[in-house]
């Protein structure tokens, strides 16, 4: 019989406080989340020094919690894998940090995850993954299609120009008096609204993958601006449902047809943004009528937490993949092949 592995979790790159312990890399045992939300709120967005006080407040309560649920014992666990970047390099170095004490003295390895390779293994919670497939990233900071060929495999083919979805829903979100998080309340009145207005989309060159927003929330913007110099009042409803259907059908289409064209055995959504309930419903539908086997994870494990990152980290760990002591937090860290 082969031995149960048991992998320690760590996420602190933005403003989520998270640990968690996976099995055998597909079994959630503890999945712990303290979140900022409500601190963050005050501010309309997350202030990187108020996040990682929260951090250091935190990071000690969550790790003890993770491992009391899961009634584990630090010399019964593998390995410790932590979010090594990219993301805010004072949240980064929390966790990093926490994840090297935590390691030393209790003689652990320890691994270093990239944070887009720990929201793609949340699928891997979910179901097995099979190659090839591709992944399509929707967060905060990243838009990204991504081909793995085998388990970790990572071969960018399209990527963000300037705004991620997730920023350019934020910023519309206030251009709409929304509060924070945007992203969610754009969705939520998308949903309910009975009409919408006719936004732009950026298709870019007819072969590229790589996507835009910028255009699209600087339309946003100036609709408003031409509606208060005429004294009329904005219908935020309206352009929540105009605004979404235009990103919604550039993440859609372009997803659609990179599959087709690397001829992938499985398309899977990741990200904070793959919550979102108009874009989960449209990949749905597009690959249920093509046949080809879409997933996403439920939304608990799309928004930031650290089972994605013990996952991803037991998928390493298997492949012999270990950090040492003198990893950092690397803010810019970009997403490479481990075997590279």
């Amino acid at each position: 019989m082969t031995k149960d592995s048991y992998i320690l979790g760590i996420e602190t790159s933005c403003d989520e406080t998270a640990a968690s312990v996976v099995k055998n890399g597909t079994e959630i045992i503890s999945n712990v989340v303290a979140s900022q939300i409500v601190s963050q709120k005050r501010f309309g967005g997350v202030v990187p020094e108020i996040a990682s006080r929260h951090h250091v407040e935190q990071i000690t309560l969550v790790i003890e919690e993770a491992l009391a649920k899961a009634e584990l014992t630090p010399a019964q666990l593998d390995a410790v894998a932590v979010t090594e970047g990219p993301g805010l390099v004072g949240a980064l170095l929390i966790g990093v940090n926490a994840a090297k004490a935590f390691s030393f003295a209790n003689g652990l390895p320890i691994i270093g995850v990239h944070h887009i390779a720990g929201h793609i293994y949340a699928n891997e919670l979910m179901q097995p993954m099979e190659f090839p497939l591709l992944a399509l990233i929707v967060s905060g900071g990243h838009t990204e299609l991504v081909l793995m060929e085998q388990h970790g495999s990572f071969t960018l083919i399209g990527e963000t120009r300037d705004d991620a979805a997730g920023e350019a829903y934020d910023k519309v979100a206030r251009v709409l008096g929304l509060p924070y998080p945007g992203g969610p309340q754009i969705d939520k009145l998308a949903a309910e609204s009975d009409g919408e207005i006719p936004f732009p989309r950026a298709w870019l060159e007819p072969d590229s993958y790589d996507f835009s927003f910028s255009g699209l929330k600087s339309s946003v913007i100036n609709y408003r601006h031409n509606l208060e110099q005429r004294g009329e009042k904005i219908n935020p409803a309206h352009v929540a449902a105009g605004f979404q259907a235009s990103v919604v059908e550039v993440l859609t289409s372009k997803a659609l047809r990179a599959a087709k064209e690397y001829d992938v055995k499985q398309v899977i959504a990741a990200g904070g943004v793959a919550a979102n309930k108009g874009l989960r419903s449209s990949l749905d539908e597009v690959f249920k009528n093509e046949g080809i086997p879409f997933y996403v994870p439920p939304i608990a494990l799309c928004t930031d937490n650290a089972a994605m990152i013990a996952a991803a980290g037991s998928a390493m760990f298997t492949q012999g993949v270990r950090g040492n002591l003198a990893m950092n937090g690397k803010p810019g860290m970009l997403l490479t092949s481990w075997n590279n």
